[in-house]
Protein backbone atom coordinates (compact mmCIF):
# COMPACT_ATOMS: atom_id res chain seq x y z
CA UNK A 1 0.00 0.00 0.00
CA UNK A 2 3.17 2.34 0.23
CA UNK A 3 2.58 3.33 -3.88
CA UNK A 4 -0.92 4.87 -2.79
CA UNK A 5 1.20 7.06 -0.54
CA UNK A 6 3.66 7.86 -3.01
CA UNK A 7 1.96 8.65 -5.84
CA UNK A 8 -0.05 11.80 -4.52
CA UNK A 9 -2.48 13.52 -6.90
CA UNK A 10 -1.60 17.21 -7.59
CA UNK A 11 -4.61 18.48 -6.93
CA UNK A 12 -3.70 21.35 -4.30
CA UNK A 13 -1.02 22.14 -6.87
CA UNK A 14 -3.58 22.05 -9.85
CA UNK A 15 -5.94 24.60 -7.17
CA UNK A 16 -2.98 26.84 -6.90
CA UNK A 17 -2.20 27.33 -10.21
CA UNK A 18 -5.67 28.07 -11.58
CA UNK A 19 -5.46 30.72 -8.78
CA UNK A 20 -2.53 31.96 -9.27
CA UNK A 21 -3.26 32.35 -13.36
CA UNK A 22 -6.49 34.08 -12.41
CA UNK A 23 -4.70 36.58 -10.15
CA UNK A 24 -2.16 37.27 -12.72
CA UNK A 25 -4.47 37.45 -15.49
CA UNK A 26 -7.69 38.83 -14.43
CA UNK A 27 -6.37 41.44 -12.12
CA UNK A 28 -8.48 43.79 -13.95
CA UNK A 29 -11.79 41.98 -14.03
CA UNK A 30 -11.54 41.08 -10.22
CA UNK A 31 -10.86 44.66 -9.24
CA UNK A 32 -13.74 46.07 -11.46
CA UNK A 33 -16.30 43.37 -9.83
CA UNK A 34 -15.03 44.44 -6.41
CA UNK A 35 -15.90 48.14 -6.90
CA UNK A 36 -19.23 47.27 -8.71
CA UNK A 37 -20.04 44.97 -5.30
CA UNK A 38 -18.64 47.47 -3.19
CA UNK A 39 -20.80 50.34 -4.72
CA UNK A 40 -24.01 48.02 -4.21
CA UNK A 41 -23.70 47.11 -0.45
CA UNK A 42 -22.52 50.77 0.18
CA UNK A 43 -26.28 51.73 -1.73
CA UNK A 44 -28.30 49.48 0.11
CA UNK A 45 -25.97 49.94 3.82
CA UNK A 46 -26.98 53.50 2.54
CA UNK A 47 -30.66 53.68 2.34
CA UNK A 48 -30.18 51.37 5.97
CA UNK A 49 -28.84 54.17 7.65
CA UNK A 50 -29.85 57.33 6.07
CA UNK A 51 -32.84 57.46 8.40
CA UNK A 52 -32.11 57.70 11.86
CA UNK A 53 -32.82 54.85 13.79
CA UNK A 54 -36.58 55.17 15.26
CA UNK A 55 -37.85 56.49 12.19
CA UNK A 56 -36.65 53.16 10.31
CA UNK A 57 -38.22 50.93 12.97
CA UNK A 58 -41.35 52.92 12.22
CA UNK A 59 -40.74 52.44 8.64
CA UNK A 60 -40.31 49.04 8.93
CA UNK A 61 -43.09 48.40 11.83
CA UNK A 62 -45.29 49.93 9.12
CA UNK A 63 -43.95 47.53 6.39
CA UNK A 64 -44.53 44.90 8.57
CA UNK A 65 -48.28 45.40 9.41
CA UNK A 66 -48.88 45.71 5.67
CA UNK A 67 -46.97 42.12 5.12
CA UNK A 68 -48.90 40.40 7.74
CA UNK A 69 -51.12 42.29 8.69
CA UNK A 70 -50.38 41.38 11.97
CA UNK A 71 -50.52 43.24 15.18
CA UNK A 72 -48.29 40.93 17.53
CA UNK A 73 -45.94 40.72 14.71
CA UNK A 74 -45.58 44.44 14.01
CA UNK A 75 -45.53 45.30 17.48
CA UNK A 76 -42.81 42.40 18.03
CA UNK A 77 -40.58 43.78 14.88
CA UNK A 78 -40.78 47.44 16.98
CA UNK A 79 -39.61 46.21 20.14
CA UNK A 80 -37.30 44.05 18.65
CA UNK A 81 -35.24 46.65 16.58
CA UNK A 82 -35.41 49.27 19.39
CA UNK A 83 -34.02 46.49 21.75
CA UNK A 84 -30.86 46.21 19.15
CA UNK A 85 -30.78 50.22 19.28
CA UNK A 86 -31.01 50.08 23.13
CA UNK A 87 -28.18 47.49 22.97
CA UNK A 88 -25.59 49.56 21.39
CA UNK A 89 -25.38 47.25 17.92
CA UNK A 90 -27.69 49.37 15.26
CA UNK A 91 -24.40 50.23 13.23
CA UNK A 92 -23.68 46.67 12.98
CA UNK A 93 -26.64 45.32 12.59
CA UNK A 94 -27.50 47.85 9.62
CA UNK A 95 -24.24 46.65 7.77
CA UNK A 96 -25.23 42.57 8.30
CA UNK A 97 -28.55 43.92 6.68
CA UNK A 98 -26.63 45.48 3.56
CA UNK A 99 -24.86 42.23 3.23
CA UNK A 100 -28.03 39.76 3.46
CA UNK A 101 -29.93 41.48 1.83
CA UNK A 102 -27.19 41.88 -1.10
CA UNK A 103 -26.34 38.50 -1.01
CA UNK A 104 -29.54 37.60 -1.30
CA UNK A 105 -30.57 39.57 -4.05
CA UNK A 106 -27.78 37.84 -6.20
CA UNK A 107 -28.98 34.31 -5.07
CA UNK A 108 -32.12 34.72 -6.09
CA UNK A 109 -31.11 37.00 -9.53
CA UNK A 110 -29.14 33.93 -10.31
CA UNK A 111 -31.00 31.09 -8.56
CA UNK A 112 -34.43 31.78 -10.07
CA UNK A 113 -33.57 31.26 -14.18
CA UNK A 114 -30.90 28.48 -12.95
CA UNK A 115 -33.72 26.51 -11.19
CA UNK A 116 -36.52 27.31 -13.56
CA UNK A 117 -33.75 26.43 -17.00
CA UNK A 118 -33.06 23.34 -14.47
CA UNK A 119 -36.17 22.03 -14.41
CA UNK A 120 -36.70 22.34 -17.98
CA UNK A 121 -33.70 20.36 -18.36
CA UNK A 122 -33.74 17.05 -16.42
CA UNK A 123 -30.10 16.15 -18.08
CA UNK A 124 -28.68 19.62 -17.02
CA UNK A 125 -29.98 19.33 -13.14
CA UNK A 126 -28.09 15.95 -13.08
CA UNK A 127 -24.70 17.29 -13.77
CA UNK A 128 -25.35 20.74 -11.86
CA UNK A 129 -26.26 18.19 -8.67
CA UNK A 130 -22.69 17.48 -7.38
CA UNK A 131 -22.00 20.86 -7.73
CA UNK A 132 -24.82 21.80 -6.08
CA UNK A 133 -24.22 19.90 -2.78
CA UNK A 134 -20.58 20.48 -2.90
CA UNK A 135 -21.41 24.00 -2.46
CA UNK A 136 -23.37 23.12 0.84
CA UNK A 137 -20.97 20.68 1.92
CA UNK A 138 -17.57 22.49 1.51
CA UNK A 139 -16.05 24.04 4.49
CA UNK A 140 -16.55 27.67 3.93
CA UNK A 141 -12.52 28.40 4.58
CA UNK A 142 -11.90 26.20 1.57
CA UNK A 143 -13.04 28.78 -0.78
CA UNK A 144 -12.50 31.71 1.48
CA UNK A 145 -8.55 31.37 0.76
CA UNK A 146 -8.91 31.99 -3.16
CA UNK A 147 -11.76 34.74 -2.64
CA UNK A 148 -9.48 36.47 -0.23
CA UNK A 149 -6.52 36.48 -2.71
CA UNK A 150 -8.66 37.47 -5.76
CA UNK A 151 -10.28 40.35 -3.49
CA UNK A 152 -8.64 41.13 -1.09
CA UNK A 153 -9.88 41.85 2.57
CA UNK A 154 -13.45 43.44 3.28
CA UNK A 155 -16.98 42.73 2.43
CA UNK A 156 -16.66 41.30 -1.03
CA UNK A 157 -14.71 37.84 -0.34
CA UNK A 158 -17.35 37.57 2.53
CA UNK A 159 -20.37 38.57 -0.37
CA UNK A 160 -19.09 36.11 -2.17
CA UNK A 161 -18.76 33.07 0.17
CA UNK A 162 -22.32 33.88 1.21
CA UNK A 163 -23.79 33.39 -2.14
CA UNK A 164 -22.08 30.26 -3.19
CA UNK A 165 -23.28 28.75 0.38
CA UNK A 166 -26.17 30.08 0.34
CA UNK A 167 -26.89 29.75 -3.76
CA UNK A 168 -28.30 26.33 -4.04
CA UNK A 169 -31.09 26.71 -2.25
CA UNK A 170 -32.60 28.82 -4.83
CA UNK A 171 -31.62 26.46 -7.62
CA UNK A 172 -33.29 23.69 -5.69
CA UNK A 173 -36.04 24.52 -4.52
CA UNK A 174 -37.30 26.61 -7.76
CA UNK A 175 -36.35 23.78 -9.58
CA UNK A 176 -38.44 21.37 -7.51
CA UNK A 177 -41.10 23.91 -7.60
CA UNK A 178 -41.24 24.19 -11.09
CA UNK A 179 -40.51 20.78 -12.43
CA UNK A 180 -44.16 19.70 -9.88
CA UNK A 181 -46.53 21.64 -11.90
CA UNK A 182 -49.01 19.29 -12.52
CA UNK A 183 -49.33 17.54 -16.40
CA UNK A 184 -52.42 18.20 -16.58
CA UNK A 185 -52.18 21.99 -15.81
CA UNK A 186 -49.93 22.11 -19.19
CA UNK A 187 -51.25 20.28 -21.24
CA UNK A 188 -54.04 22.43 -20.62
CA UNK A 189 -52.23 25.64 -21.51
CA UNK A 190 -51.08 23.64 -24.69
CA UNK A 191 -54.55 22.98 -25.89
CA UNK A 192 -55.27 27.01 -25.36
CA UNK A 193 -52.42 27.67 -27.41
CA UNK A 194 -50.13 29.11 -24.44
CA UNK A 195 -46.33 29.70 -26.02
CA UNK A 196 -43.53 28.61 -23.74
CA UNK A 197 -43.25 31.47 -21.93
CA UNK A 198 -46.89 32.23 -21.35
CA UNK A 199 -47.09 28.79 -19.73
CA UNK A 200 -43.93 29.58 -17.81
CA UNK A 201 -45.58 33.09 -16.44
CA UNK A 202 -49.18 31.90 -16.01
CA UNK A 203 -49.05 28.24 -15.18
CA UNK A 204 -45.68 27.28 -13.78
CA UNK A 205 -44.16 30.51 -11.89
CA UNK A 206 -47.64 30.70 -9.93
CA UNK A 207 -47.58 27.27 -8.76
CA UNK A 208 -43.92 27.19 -7.92
CA UNK A 209 -44.34 30.38 -5.94
CA UNK A 210 -44.80 28.87 -2.23
CA UNK A 211 -41.41 26.86 -2.98
CA UNK A 212 -39.32 30.46 -4.45
CA UNK A 213 -40.23 31.95 -1.29
CA UNK A 214 -39.13 28.75 0.93
CA UNK A 215 -36.12 29.05 -1.30
CA UNK A 216 -35.91 33.10 -0.44
CA UNK A 217 -36.41 32.80 3.49
CA UNK A 218 -33.59 29.58 3.15
CA UNK A 219 -31.70 31.82 1.23
CA UNK A 220 -31.98 34.84 3.92
CA UNK A 221 -31.11 32.22 6.99
CA UNK A 222 -28.13 30.88 5.33
CA UNK A 223 -26.76 34.17 4.11
CA UNK A 224 -27.36 35.38 8.18
CA UNK A 225 -25.49 32.29 9.39
CA UNK A 226 -22.41 33.70 7.50
CA UNK A 227 -22.03 37.13 9.35
CA UNK A 228 -19.37 35.39 11.45
CA UNK A 229 -17.56 34.00 8.64
CA UNK A 230 -17.49 37.28 6.58
CA UNK A 231 -15.98 39.16 9.86
CA UNK A 232 -12.97 37.04 9.39
CA UNK A 233 -12.20 38.11 5.87
CA UNK A 234 -13.26 42.24 6.72
CA UNK A 235 -16.52 42.40 6.39
CA UNK A 236 -18.35 44.40 8.95
CA UNK A 237 -21.67 44.13 10.89
CA UNK A 238 -22.65 41.76 14.16
CA UNK A 239 -19.63 38.95 13.07
CA UNK A 240 -17.15 41.63 14.05
CA UNK A 241 -18.55 42.13 17.62
CA UNK A 242 -19.13 38.19 17.96
CA UNK A 243 -15.29 37.99 17.11
CA UNK A 244 -14.00 40.03 19.73
CA UNK A 245 -16.54 38.63 22.23
CA UNK A 246 -14.72 35.04 21.59
CA UNK A 247 -11.75 36.10 21.65
CA UNK A 248 -11.94 38.06 24.94
CA UNK A 249 -14.49 35.50 26.67
CA UNK A 250 -16.91 38.21 26.78
CA UNK A 251 -20.07 36.59 28.06
CA UNK A 252 -22.04 39.60 28.12
CA UNK A 253 -21.22 40.98 25.03
CA UNK A 254 -21.42 37.40 23.18
CA UNK A 255 -25.16 37.28 25.02
CA UNK A 256 -25.79 40.52 23.62
CA UNK A 257 -24.73 40.43 19.69
CA UNK A 258 -26.24 36.48 20.04
CA UNK A 259 -29.96 38.12 20.77
CA UNK A 260 -29.42 40.71 17.80
CA UNK A 261 -28.92 38.07 15.46
CA UNK A 262 -31.82 35.96 16.35
CA UNK A 263 -34.01 38.71 16.38
CA UNK A 264 -32.81 39.70 12.70
CA UNK A 265 -33.01 36.19 11.97
CA UNK A 266 -36.50 36.21 12.89
CA UNK A 267 -37.83 39.05 11.62
CA UNK A 268 -36.35 38.44 8.61
CA UNK A 269 -38.01 34.72 8.31
CA UNK A 270 -41.65 36.19 9.57
CA UNK A 271 -41.01 38.88 7.00
CA UNK A 272 -40.76 36.84 4.17
CA UNK A 273 -42.17 33.46 5.19
CA UNK A 274 -45.43 32.68 3.10
CA UNK A 275 -48.67 32.61 5.43
CA UNK A 276 -50.08 29.99 5.88
CA UNK A 277 -53.48 28.62 5.36
CA UNK A 278 -56.27 27.43 7.75
CA UNK A 279 -57.58 24.08 7.34
CA UNK A 280 -60.71 24.09 5.19
CA UNK A 281 -59.55 27.49 3.12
Amino acid sequence: MDWLYEHKLPIGDYAKWVVDWLTNNGALFFDTLSIAIEKQIDNVLWLLQAPPPVVFVAIVSLLAFIVRRSIRFTIFVALSLLLIINLGYWQETTQTLALILSATFVCMLIGVPTGIFCAHHPRFYAWVQPLLDLMQTIPTFVYLIPTLILFGLGVVPGLISTVVFALPASIRLTQLGIASTPKQLLEAGEAFGATYWQRLWKIELPYARPNIMAGLTQTIMLSLSMVVISALVGADGLGVPTLRALNTVNIAKGFEVGISIVLIAIILDRFFRRPQRKSGQ
